[in-house]
């Protein structure tokens, strides 16, 4: 943990905080100590931001993760890679482990967590197995990312729907990323990548809206053609690079690749091979984030 007080919140969830970070290979080194298995979810995964933060943190940090694990003698290391390494901009229909990273991926966080996660797999040896696995769209209880930006966008009436969000995706529950990842630790075999997923996949609007309501929130009914906002984001990006705006454009490619479009994933493999089975179903899941309002009165309705 980087901070005291986030140190003190791993402490409260009964687990042994050790402060540092992903440039501070000792103390990388104290906190794997007698450690087995290293599950390495540490990354920057803004929209936007300086490439080269990008690069430190998610490639430099990744390797130094490697390192300290070696040093270590740590024996399986499970790094959380993302389905955005796959992103070119074109529609990502059935996702499995055969698809090949583009060359280049989208710039900053996709093409980062390729280069991540290419080094992870080269690092797999008799010493070290090294394991990835690729949730797709993390949802539920305590969620820090996903959720609340999209009421941050519509609070600030920044938020439409992309040809109305009339499309498909998959979504990856957080007790079901914990599952998968804690299976590839144990089963999974080294220099392999797993998806993981829902057993369902869901319309995009669908799942969101229903997201939103847990909180209260509807989400309102603007639309725009994925098309144009597609060449929004390249003129942006392009004239936020030229005159380095510090602050982030008002839509990236990026963004647009993994939200604006079908994205679903095929992960047979995982299932096969590990035994995964996503235990956590959706509906389950948004029972589990409604906030105790909207649960009571939920409860006095039926």
């Amino acid at each position: 943990a980087r901070s005291p007080k986030s140190c003190l919140v791993v402490e409260e969830l009964g687990a042994l905080a050790a402060h540092g970070d992903l440039e501070d290979i000792d103390a990388m080194r104290v906190g794997m100590q007698g450690c087995g298995t290293v599950i390495h979810a540490a990354a920057l995964a803004d929209e936007w931001g300086e490439p080269n933060d990008f690069y430190q943190i998610n490639v430099d940090g990744t390797k130094n993760v490697i390192l300290a694990c070696i040093e270590s003698k740590v024996d399986t290391l499970v790094h959380i890679s993302t389905e955005a390494v796959l992103a070119d901009g074109s529609p990502m229909v059935d996702l499995d482990e055969s698809w090949p990273i583009p060359n280049p991926p989208l710039p900053r966080y996709p093409e980062t967590k390729a280069r991540a996660e290419a080094t992870v797999l080269s690092a797999n040896s008799n010493e070290l197995k090294t394991v990835v696995v690729r949730p797709r769209m993390i949802w539920g209880k305590d969620d820090s990312t996903l959720l609340p930006a999209f009421i941050e966008a519509i609070k600030q009436n920044r938020f439409m729907w992309m040809d109305g969000g009339h499309y498909l995706t998959s979504t990856t529950h957080v007790d079901n990323v914990v599952e998968g990842t804690l299976l590839a630790a144990e089963k999974g075999i080294g220099g392999e990548v797993y998806f993981l997923a829902d057993a369902e996949t869901v319309e995009f609007r669908s799942f969101l809206s229903l997201l939103l309501s847990t909180q209260g929130i509807t989400a309102p009914k603007k639309s725009i053609p994925r098309w144009l906002v597609w060449r929004l984001a390249q003129l942006c990006e392009r004239l936020w690079d030229i005159f380095k705006i510090q602050r982030p454009p008002p839509v990236t490619r990026f963004a647009v690749a993994v939200i604006g479009q079908t994205v679903t994933i095929n992960d047979s493999k995982a299932r096969e091979e590990l035994g995964y089975t996503s235990h956590i179903s959706r509906t389950e899941g948004m029972a589990g984030i409604h906030k105790p309002a909207i649960k009571k009165a939920a409860k006095a309705a039926s």
